[in-house]
C-alpha cells in the first residue's frame, strides 16, 4: 500500500479581525495561534482549506 502524502503548514498571520469562515477554516486545520505547525493528509478537501487562508499560512518543507 503506498503511504500517504503529508503537507506541513505554520501558521503566520492572526486570526483577529478575519471573517468567521476564515477562523473556522484555520480551527479545522488544527491552527490558532501564530506561529503553530500542524501536519496534515494531502487531500484535495485539506489544499481548499489552504488556498481559502493562504494569505496567513506557510507551507512547511
Amino acid at each position: 500500500m503506498a503511504e500517504a502524502k503529508q503537507v506541513t503548514v505554520r501558521q503566520t498571520g492572526s486570526p483577529i479581525r478575519r471573517e468567521k469562515d476564515q477562523r473556522a477554516t484555520l480551527a479545522g486545520l488544527g491552527l490558532n495561534k501564530l506561529g503553530r505547525v500542524s501536519t496534515l493528509e494531502d487531500t484535495p478537501s485539506v489544499r481548499g482549506m489552504i488556498r481559502k487562508v493562504a494569505h496567513l499560512l506557510e507551507i512547511v518543507e
